[in-house]
């Protein structure tokens, strides 16, 4: 059990109407976190066969997973503070059904432009769905049961990391890439009937009667428009004026986001928070602890499935060692965290993160999974027990009267860790592999000629697809093939390296943390 979950949901303030029928309401809410966890693992495995079905490049393919973290990352705090004044079972239920019912538009639209709209519009009802969650359990258990309650709304979360690649592949190879949206449409008909049975409405009766609408707006814009400049720098270059533009212009209005909140007497996020050095860190920590996951997941399941021919299942199959790793880590990371303090897990978490990638370096088109797993295992391993340890950072170093803003920019930072992990390491494959294309074509046996006539491929290419050339004698397509992978593999190696970097530099930074004053502390009973 992860005890930073129970300091969190510990503080949250005193709730009106308590009661109702709690372990029903345990299975409603662990379904909505379940539900939302599910969607962000599965469509990993579903992104070849949409690239393929609706021609999607891998910028393409990075904003549908983008949109969905960016909205979710951008109004988690917000998704809070309405269950507050309106009532948490209300939002959460708004959130469910919002949630269900852009999950079937996906499948329905048919376009990628579609399909990445109502992403970003599924990340926003995810945000009114996941912050509420523990809120409503800490109104509807008593102190005694609290902490099992948590303990499996906490392992909800991770069973969905886990069966995420194995439900996405069984539906992508049985059914269709559709098919991995379609099943939130009967978990939410459950979610619902169990809620509207068990949960009883709470608010906070130390409620905010205004809400920071210019600082949500800013942060929104701002983080917008610094991701979709790194996604976009692969394809207009990292030096032009629209890349600058956009990231230099997300900058300028993060700082104005920050100054809006130095002024405003109710701030979305009050940057009190960020003068205690240990909780900075931590949550630096929490965003390069998810940079590495999500960008290692994206780009592993594009090796498996295109470069050495695995169908969607078999796949996720094989990502399973990381799921399983990580949910063993931790738990087991939380207690060590409670004996020692956070700093020590925290950077072996990292360094052992560094290592898989490293790890990873290795592997060829023709590598044999035991190339893959054991750097799996020792990648879940990492990020297990950064999970758990940067939880006690964050929360532990913040005044009880904000734990529950601080579980707010927790989940901030992890959300904002996936978005760049694919952006920015999609744009380092990108490039490295347009750079070095016609090269390893040349290399494999493919005219000069032939390989920069496929140089504008290279998106393709950096998905790990080689394209066919109509009329091509066999012998040369196989070398294209050959090539096109090699240059896919460079690609990679290369994002790795990045990724490894900045996981050494985040363990560097995390030797800075100490365990927090107000660790364990709680002024508010729970009833």
């Amino acid at each position: 059990m992860n005890p930073t979950a129970t300091r969190a949901a510990a503080a949250v303030p005193k709730l009106a109407n308590p009661g109702g029928h709690p372990w029903w309401t345990l299975a409603s809410v662990a379904l909505g976190v379940f539900m939302v966890g599910l969607d962000g693992s599965v469509v990993v495995i579903a992104n070849p066969k949409i690239a393929a079905d609706l021609h999607a490049s891998l910028s393409n393919l990075q904003w549908i997973t983008n949109a969905y973290l960016l909205a979710l990352a951008t109004l988690l705090v917000l998704g809070g503070k309405l269950g507050d004044r309106f009532g948490r079972r209300l939002i959460f239920m708004v959130g469910v059904i919002g949630f269900a019912a852009t999950s079937v538009g996906i499948g329905l639209i048919g376009s990628v432009s579609g399909v990445i709209a109502l992403r970003a519009l599924q990340g926003v009802f995810g945000a009114l769905l996941m912050p509420n969650t523990l809120a409503i359990l800490r109104a509807a258990f008593p102190a005694n049961k609290l902490n099992a309650a948590i303990g499996i709304w906490g392992g909800a979360s991770a069973v969905s990391v886990a069966a995420g690649p194995i439900i996405g592949g069984i539906l992508v190879e049985h059914v269709n890439w559709e098919s991995v949206f379609y099943v939130n449409a009967p978990i939410a008909v459950i979610t619902v009937a169990f809620g509207l049975f068990a949960i009883r409405e709470s608010r906070s009766e130390n409620r905010v009667e205004t809400f920071d609408l210019p600082g949500t707006a800013t942060l929104a814009v701002s983080l917008f428009m610094v991701v979709y400049g790194l996604v976009k720098a692969q394809e207009w270059g990292w030096t032009t004026g629209k890349t600058l533009a956009f990231i230099i212009g997300g900058a300028v209005l993060l700082g104005v986001f920050v100054i809006i909140e130095l002024r405003s007497r109710n701030p979305l996020l009050p940057m009190r928070l960020f003068t205690n050095r240990s909780l900075s860190i931590g949550s630096v920590v929490v965003l390069v602890n998810f940079f590495a996951m999500f960008g290692v997941l994206f780009f592993l399941t594009l090796f498996l499935q295109s470069v050495q021919g695995f169908s969607p299942i078999e796949a996720g199959v094989r990502v399973v060692p990381l799921s399983v790793s990580l949910m063993v880590a931790a738990p087991v990371g939380g207690l060590i965290t409670e004996r020692i303090g956070p700093r020590a897990p925290m950077v072996a978490g990292l360094f052992a993160a560094a290592a898989a990638m490293a790890l990873l370096t290795r592997l060829e088109p023709g590598s044999s999974y035991s190339t893959v797993w054991p750097a799996l295992v020792l990648l879940g391993l990492g990020i297990g027990f950064v999970m758990t340890s940067s939880s006690d950072a964050i929360i532990g170093n913040a005044d009880v009267d904000d734990a529950g803003i601080a579980g707010g920019l927790q989940s901030t930072a992890l959300q904002l860790g996936g978005v760049m992990g694919t952006a920015i390491l999609g744009s380092v494959m990108s490039q490295k592999v347009g750079a070095v294309l016609i090269g390893k074509l040349a290399g494999a046996g493919v005219p000069i000629p032939v390989a920069e006539h496929l140089l504008p491929a290279k998106e393709y290419v950096a998905q790990g697809v080689a394209p066919a050339v109509p009329g091509m004698p066999d012998l040369v397509q196989r070398a294209i093939v050959a090539g096109c992978h090699e240059a896919f593999m460079t690609g990679l190696h290369s994002a790795l390296w990045v990724g490894m970097g900045v996981l050494i530099v985040g363990a560097l930074f995390a030797s800075g943390v100490r365990r927090g004053e107000n660790s364990g502390k709680s002024s508010v009973p729970v009833h």
